[in-house]
């Protein structure tokens, strides 16, 4: 098995795996895992800091972003898309898909979105039903502001869907003081769970959305209305997944263990991006790193295989490449959740060094040290 320090699926810890074999009862059947089910839930909104209700639904991360636009959307609802990566424009599909008509506010993907800029364009263009943001866009590593975005977009009544799969958990988000409407995670990110789980919150203002379309909502699975009364009705829509929500639950009371999480996260961030720029690497972005992805561009002379092939093969280690209008172009490290320890990254860093030495890139210093270094003064 490879040590994956990929931007998710994450390392799976001891803990979440031996809850995940616990013997199963019946979840459509035992009121015992209803209570459970909404226990977990409680506990996701405390640590999201929202009174907000929220819902773990049963498919991969992706999930969310769909069921959120499917039982917003209606046809013809004029619907904000920001793009500033990968996953940003991807929410235009969605949008499309459901009879929305999205407008892209398109901006520099190699730099956080402009809050005065934005607010600027509002006030010229603000007929919108919701907009769509990307906290985190893993392909790129880009950051985006939700604690200013977010009120800006509520300010002229804009309901906010919020991408935070990739973020939550290392980041700040505080669903009530930014006015989030619906937050988006997953289970295989910073929570570092197996994927299969999307988590959701959802406001009063998006549920009041939602009850006043004069359409039904085309989706069945990817529709948020359906858990209405699952609690008072003690009834799923669909048999929920107990195994991957036992595991969920031990990876979140994890995640509460730790009041220090989104330190560590920053403080990893902060030497891993210091030891690639002092090897003589170029990082992708140019601002609006996010904390749990290092994206660097591939040297000239080497390709993105090359490199993750002999990570694989002569460490043992798994990277990533990207996707979309990034494919070929950089090399993604995923220091999140249970990949975010100091040891993983020197592991990693020291690979790395072996790796382009290999290959034939000469580094202007060795990353494991400048990795090492840098980590011992940060916050110190």
């Amino acid at each position: 098995m490879y040590k994956i320090m990929t931007p998710g699926p994450t390392q799976v810890s001891e803990q979440v795996r031996m809850a995940r074999s616990w013997e199963c009862t019946n979840p459509d059947l035992d009121e015992a895992f209803v209570e459970f089910y909404r226990d977990t839930c409680e506990k996701i909104s405390d640590l999201l800091y929202t009174n907000n209700e929220t819902l773990i639904l049963g498919g991969e991360g992706i999930l969310g972003l769909e069921a959120a636009c499917a039982s917003l959307t209606e046809p013809g609802d004029p619907v904000l898309v920001l793009d500033n990566g990968v996953f940003g424009r991807g929410f235009s599909d969605f949008v499309s898909m459901y009879g929305g008509v999205p407008t892209l506010y398109s901006v520099d993907p190699r730099n956080t979105m402009d809050v005065e800029a934005l607010a600027e364009y509002l006030k010229e263009h603000h007929d919108f039903k919701y907009a769509t943001v990307v906290h985190g866009d893993t392909p790129s590593g880009m950051l985006n502001d939700i604690s200013s975005i977010c009120p800006l977009l509520k300010s002229y009544g804009i309901l906010t869907v919020v991408d935070s799969v990739s973020a939550m958990f290392a980041e700040e988000v505080h669903v009530d003081d930014y006015q989030i409407d619906v937050l988006c995670g997953g289970s295989q990110k910073v929570i570092s769970a197996p994927p299969g789980l999307t988590i959701v919150t959802i406001s009063a203002d998006a549920k009041a959305a939602m009850a006043a379309r004069k359409t039904p909502i085309a989706s069945f699975y990817a529709n948020l209305t359906t858990f209405a009364h699952y609690y008072e009705e003690k009834w799923f829509p669909y048999t929920m997944p107990i195994s991957d929500i036992n595991g969920l639950r031990a990876a979140i009371d994890a995640i509460e263990a730790e009041p220090d999480m989104i330190e560590r996260h920053a403080r990893i961030a902060a030497a891993s991006r210091e030891a690639v720029t002092k090897a003589g690497l170029k990082l992708y972005q140019e601002s609006g790193f996010s904390n749990t992805v290092t994206v660097f561009e591939v040297p000239e002379g080497v390709t993105d295989r090359q490199i993750l092939d002999t990570m694989k093969e002569d460490h043992n280690i798994m990277l990533a490449g990207s996707f979309d209008f990034l494919a070929g172009k950089v090399i993604r490290i995923g220091h999140m959740g249970n990949n975010a320890t100091y040891e993983n990254m020197v592991e990693t860093f020291c690979a790395l060094d072996a790796t382009f030495a290999k290959l034939g890139v000469k580094l202007s210093a060795g990353m494991r040290q400048v990795f090492e270094e840098t980590y011992g003064s940060v916050n110190e």
